[in-house]
């Protein structure tokens, strides 16, 4: 007969061990093809502000947004309808900058505020301002999407335009924002800093410019 107390302390046997594996865990990548356009624009705003159009490539993009370089083929079929994408947002941009100017009932002011909005949005985003306005604008048949941004914004300062004067709104339209357009790469490009011009003041300088520019309308010069 088997004592209990040896029976009690005998040890039981344990199954053989697992040997560990050596298979490295499989790391998920994060799933970004839903928004790959507007990371891909986004990288583009953020090249374009270091390196300008001129040096930018699709593979800078693809670097800049953490993907493939054959990524930004499956949204842009080329640089150039990357770009055109650029400143399709950018016209957007400009027309979301003039649009509280709709509210303003005086026909003047509201100009004077176009003005202002659009070198202020011009200023903010110099990267996107250059390449609206850049070669491909004078290719933008070619971008429906340009071409309609564009026009949506200068609808806005065309309707205006007409609204402080029908007759002579469109060469109001045309002056004020080629007024607007110059001062803006003036100051972009630095040009006017340093000027021998007394009392500059840069912050009021588009909105007393304008007014000067609708002082001087066809209308008045036609009366002289």
């Amino acid at each position: 007969m088997k004592s209990p107390l040896l029976t009690s302390t005998q040890p039981k046997a344990q199954p053989p061990a697992k040997a560990k594996s050596t298979r490295k865990p499989k790391v998920v990548k994060p799933y970004h093809h839903g928004n790959l356009r507007e990371t891909l624009l986004a990288a583009a705003d953020d090249v374009l502000a270091t390196k300008g159009a001129a040096g930018l490539t699709l593979r800078d993009v693809a670097r800049a947004a953490g993907v493939s370089h054959a990524a930004p083929y499956h949204h842009f079929a080329s640089l150039d309808d990357l770009l055109a994408a650029v400143a399709t947002r950018g016209f957007d941009r400009l027309s979301e900058a003039m649009a509280p100017t709709v509210a303003v009932a005086d026909t003047k002011e509201r100009l004077l505020q176009i003005s202002e909005a659009y070198v202020r949005c011009a200023l903010a985003n110099p990267a996107q301002f250059r390449v609206m306005f850049g070669t491909l604008c004078a290719r933008k048949n070619e971008f429906p999407e340009m071409r309609a941004a564009s026009a949506r914004a200068f609808a806005m300062l065309l309707a205006a335009a007409c609204a402080h004067d029908a007759k002579q709104g469109p060469e109001i339209a045309l002056t004020g924002w080629s007024l607007s357009h110059g001062l803006a790469n003036l100051m972009l490009d630095g040009v006017i800093d340093g000027l021998p011009l007394a009392d500059l003041d840069t912050e009021t300088m588009p909105r007393r410019l304008a007014e000067r520019a609708i002082a001087v309308t066809p209308k008045a010069r036609l009366r002289k």
